[in-house]
């Protein structure tokens, strides 16, 4: 029997993704619904920590392009070894999950976008262009990439200036806000969010 021919026989757990190989995919599925039924998604007063159903392949592709949000899981020391607090993230030194990636991806691309040039040369545009489509194609999350790519199709990306990159991105994210129920960010906050701090001075 195939993996796939098993697949199709074994329910998939809430928000589990199958990749390419119709094998379940660690890198497009959050960590949180990689194994919802062990004990470590279990919260003490019994709840299962499991989230979501519905379209798993739209659920990831969203929930790994997801608005940055958390940060660092916290750990607690045991006997054995250190385990994070929040099982809803893989354990320090663990490959990430479709989420850290998400994040990690976002937080790259925005900051690129705000240090790109105001006036970028005729070279700059097309690296910039050449990085951006290449994400559907080489991006490790199958079901994100193939989100992407979609919306770079129906939005073409804007590398004009420095602006009008970091709107551009801006928008794109705030459309995966939407469909995942997130507050939508404030583009007109790229640079402090991204380049500048707050006025406060608190990120000096």
């Amino acid at each position: 029997m195939t993996a796939e021919n098993e697949s199709k026989k074994t329910p998939l757990p809430p928000g589990m993704v199958l990749g390419p190989d119709g094998k379940p995919c660690k890198i497009c599925t959050a960590f949180r619904n990689w194994k919802p039924q062990t004990s470590g998604n279990i919260e003490s007063d019994g709840h299962n920590k499991s989230r979501g159903s519905g379209s798993r392949g739209q659920q990831s592709a969203t929930t790994m392009m997801a608005a940055l949000s958390g940060g660092t899981a916290t750990t607690s020391i045991t006997k054995t070894k250190v385990q994070p607090i929040r099982p809803d993230e893989p354990p320090p030194g663990c490959p990430p999950d479709s989420e850290q990636l998400g994040r990690a991806t976002w937080t790259f691309l925005h900051t690129t976008a705000a240090y790109y040039p105001d006036k970028p040369t005729p070279k700059q545009r097309a690296n910039m262009l050449a990085l951006l489509h290449a994400l559907p194609i080489l991006y490790p999350c199958t079901w994100c990439a193939e989100d992407f790519g979609k919306d770079i199709a129906e939005h073409p990306p804007d590398v004009s200036s420095r602006t009008a990159l970091s709107l551009w991105l801006c928008r794109r994210h705030n459309e995966v806000n939407e469909k995942l129920g997130k507050d939508k960010f404030n583009c007109n906050k790229v640079d402090e969010r991204w380049k500048d701090g707050p006025a406060d001075g608190s990120c000096e």
